[in-house]
């Protein structure tokens, strides 16, 4: 099997080879999206080369098909390293670099939008809804955080220094200068960020709180997009949750989490015998993760409070979600 080298963080389906930045002043983004970049490699001896970059392209990136290609080369959205744009019939050279913008013709819209909670020189922090992913991957391009929030402020460098789930709401914060994202991306690495949590869950007296729910978790061996608790294996979780209120059936928590696991408070919760209101992956599936979604049974979760010591700036940093939850008959779960 034959390598490309990508050399972006474009969504597209990746060949095996080695990643480089794909920053290209001569490249810009272009309806928020930024350019996917692939160099052309060299075939294994013995092998005759493609003859064009559209041949490449169309056997090495096959999610794509090749009269859709010859679309993106007419609409000149196939550029050269020097930012023009490239005819289907550009021959194939081992070497070349060759950008594109990724596209999808049928994305279904997320009727929810972000909201900018603050904004200064170095930082923007928005409140992310329900549904919407932070960055573009699978299905999801245009309707992304990152992408509207690029489109809407024109700020081509904005880049999040973490992530939530696409079903998670809340705060994300974002870098605008590049110099400063591995200063940022440092304390979320480092533990060293204070992160708060609210979900609505049944509310169960024999469960005592507060508590801490610490377990090892890994990935599903049968379902990728599922993160299970082993129980033979030493702890590498750990979250601290507290009973805020009680509504009838369901209650409201508070969830601190020390570690960063991918699906941590969901399966911690789940793990109680507590899952989640509108969770669709724990304590079993109830849709998968290409299903089509029910934007009327959100997941009652939210990223409610974020704090640090600003890397950069050198001040404290403190930042609170203007969003709520809701109980299962709509009404604001509020503290």
């Amino acid at each position: 099997m034959v390598s490309g080298i990508w050399c972006s963080s474009g969504s597209e389906p990746r060949l095996t080879g080695v990643a480089f930045a794909a920053k290209n002043p001569l490249i810009p983004t272009r309806n928020g999206v930024s350019p996917s970049c692939v160099v052309m490699p060299s075939p294994p001896k013995g092998l005759q080369p493609w003859a064009t970059v559209l041949d490449y392209l169309s056997e090495r990136v096959p999610a794509v098909s090749r009269s859709e290609w010859q679309e993106r080369f007419a609409r000149g959205e196939v550029l050269g390293e020097d930012g023009h744009a490239l005819a289907d019939t550009e021959a194939f050279r081992s070497g070349l670099r060759v950008y594109y913008y990724r596209y999808l013709a049928d994305e279904t819209p997320v009727p929810f939008e972000a909201h900018i909670v603050f904004e200064d020189d170095v930082l923007l922090v928005a409140d992310k809804p329900h549904f919407l992913p932070v960055l573009p991957g699978g299905r999801f391009v245009q309707e992304t955080l990152l992408v509207r929030l690029k489109r809407k402020t024109g700020i081509d460098t904005l880049s999040p220094v973490h992530r939530i789930d696409r079903e998670t709401a809340g705060l994300v914060v974002l870098s605008k200068r590049p110099e400063d994202r591995a200063a940022y991306q440092a304390l979320f690495r480092d533990r060293t960020v204070q992160k708060r949590y609210q979900a609505v869950a049944r509310h169960d007296t024999s469960v005592a709180f507060p508590q801490t729910r610490m377990s090892h978790l890994s990935e599903d061996p049968t379902q990728f997009f599922r993160m299970i608790e082993r129980t033979e294996l030493p702890p590498n979780s750990e979250t601290h949750i507290e009973r805020l209120t009680a509504n009838g059936d369901h209650a409201l928590y508070g969830l601190t989490p020390v570690t960063g696991r991918r699906h941590q408070l969901r399966v911690h919760m789940a793990g109680l015998g507590l899952p989640l209101l509108g969770d669709q992956f724990y304590p079993k599936v109830a849709r998968g993760s290409s299903a089509e979604d029910d934007f009327s049974t959100p997941l009652r979760l939210l990223a409610q409070g974020i704090a640090f010591d600003d890397p950069v700036t050198g001040r404290p940093r403190s930042f609170s979600s203007g969003m709520h939850l809701t109980w299962p008959d709509g009404s604001p779960a509020t503290a």
